[in-house]
Order: structure tokens, then C-alpha cells, then sequence
């Protein structure tokens, strides 16, 4: 079964002013839920959770949003609200691959590639993109091997990699597309000094209906026992999972039970459905 998957975003109590501020800045964003801990926003079938974590993990550029506009207009009105306290990580100019783009990481720590072209081109407006850095860096094409034989209905679209011209490893991945199920994600190499890596300020996040589904997941993700929390977990190449059952959001919205289903998941690694369900 192909399951959906979506990103949640880690902050440390701002992710109500996170989500106002995204929806004003792309006007398909819509908030869809919200409650003290957590904020929904969506956008044409694509979800971000954003998360109160509090302040144990920074964002950083190791995840980040390509973002594609379908007018000069539209990227330069995104550009002028994402850079409005943040920083340029690549200024907004022309480029080989983009007649218009920047990579600008906002005020929240979110970092964002805006590109000028078609949304029909990528299938999708907000893409996650992955840096595989410092250690990881060399590692994104084991990586999407391993995410496309994990995920039912998935594919590469499209793999570049690097010249000897270009400054980094000659044949490690430049750009990447592949598709896990029914999203597309990106991911590229850089052997460069960077001071960052995948951590649980991103993460992923997998819907499962059944417990064997959340056992499939589980067992096939998990690299790092240490990681293992209330149903998130670390995998081999250090990005962060969150494997949930979906009758989680029904369990949670009834006042009569709610408290005890926290205390419940609370003491959990990977969710067991029955006891949540008992709780």
C-alpha cells in the first residue's frame, strides 16, 4: 500500500507564528488543524506538520524546500518575506539550471529554494530536498536505492552528478529527483566544510493503518536504537522518521481519553496500535 508521507518541521514554541507566516507567504498555504503542540498547514494535497518541540533541535540547511513559481512576480515577492531576517545561502540571480533562483534560509531557520519554471515539471510545488554532508556526504545515491526499495510505488525520475569541472567529487550526485510513493524528493552531495547534518529538527512523517504496516516501516527504517521514541526513529544514513498509526489523530481528538493515550505512547518506542487503543 502506498502511504503518504509528509514533513514536520521542529520549534521551540513558534510553531503557530511559523505557520501564519508561511501562509502568508504562499498563498496556497492553508492552517488545516491546530492545537497547543502541534499546527497543520497544506497546500494542494501537500501537508507540513509544525511541531512545539521546544529547544532541543535546530533547523539547519540539511533539509530544505524547492520550491517552484510560476512567475518572476511570485519569486520575487517570496524571496522579499523568506529573506526578511533571515540570510542568503545562494543569492536570487540566473543561474545554469534556473532563469531565477535563490536558497534562502528564513528567520525560523527553514531553508527554502525558490526556482522559477512549471509545477507540472517537478509534480509538486514544495519538494524536500537532502544535502548528504560531512559523513554522509558521497552517500545520496545508496540512500535513494535504499528509500525506493523501502517505499511501495516508488522511482527515480532523474540522477546528475558531477563533472570534473565542478567543485565537488566527480560522479557523486549534483541533483537527484525520486519518488517515494505518490511525493517526489530531491537530494544532492556536498563534500563541502559544512557545519551541519540531518537531525530530528526535520522529519518525516509515515501514516500507517495497521500494526504490520508500522512493524514494516519500523523494521526496515530504524538504524539507531538510541533514536527510538514515541514513534520516531533514525535510519543508517541519519534522517529522522516518525512512523504513526492513523487512528492516533481520532485517539487524541477525544477529550475522555486523550491524557491517557499521551501517557501511553509516552512510555513507547514504536507504537503498538492494541494499547493505544486499550488506553
Amino acid at each position: 500500500m502506498i502511504h503518504p508521507i509528509y514533513t514536520c518541521l521542529w520549534f521551540d514554541g513558534k510553531a503557530k507564528e511559523a505557520a501564519q507566516f508561511y501562509c502568508s507567504v504562499f498563498p496556497d498555504l492553508a492552517i488545516t488543524s491546530e492545537n497547543p503542540m502541534v499546527v497543520i498547514i497544506e497546500s494542494s494535497g501537500q501537508k507540513f506538520m509544525l511541531l512545539n518541540g521546544g529547544p532541543h533541535f535546530k533547523i539547519n540547511p540539511s533539509v530544505s524546500f524547492y520550491v517552484v513559481c510560476e512567475t518572476h512576480e511570485e519569486v520575487d515577492r517570496s524571496w522579499k518575506s523568506l529573506i526578511d531576517g533571515g540570510s542568503a545561502l545562494m543569492p536570487l540571480d540566473k543561474y545554469d539550471w534556473s532563469e531565477k533562483y535563490g536558497w534562502v534560509q528564513d528567520r525560523f531557520g527553514v531553508n527554502w529554494q525558490l526556482t522559477y519554471g512549471k509545477v507540472e515539471d517537478v509534480g509538486q510545488k514544495f519538494t524536500p530536498t537532502l544535502m548528504f554532508a560531512r559523513s554522509m556526504a558521497g552517500k545520496a545515491e545508496q540512500a535513494i536505492q535504499f528509500y525506493t526499495s523501502v517505499f511501495q510505488g516508488s522511482s527515480v525520475k532523474l540522477i546528475a552528478r558531477y563533472s570534473a569541472s565542478d567543485h565537488d567529487v566527480e560522479g557523486t550526485i549534483k541533483h537527484a529527483q525520486f519518488r517515494l510513493g505518490a511525493k517526489v524528493f530531491m537530494a544532492m552531495d556536498s563534500s563541502m566544510p559544512h557545519q551541519f547534518g540531518f537531525n530530528e529538527a526535520v522529519s518525516f512523517v509515515v501514516n500507517c493503518d495497521t500494526q504490520d504496516e508500522i512493524d514494516y516501516y519500523w523494521e526496515r527504517l530504524s538504524a539507531v536504537p538510541e533514536a527510538e521514541r514515541c514513534g520516531w526513529l533514525k535510519d543508517q544514513f541519519g534522517v529522522s522518521w516518525q512512523i504513526v498509526p492513523t487512528i492516533l489523530g481520532k485517539l487524541m481528538s477525544d477529550p475522555s481519553r486523550s491524557e491517557r493515550v499521551i501517557k501511553a505512547f509516552m512510555q513507547m518506542k514504536k507504537f503498538d496500535v492494541e494499547k493505544l487503543k486499550q488506553a
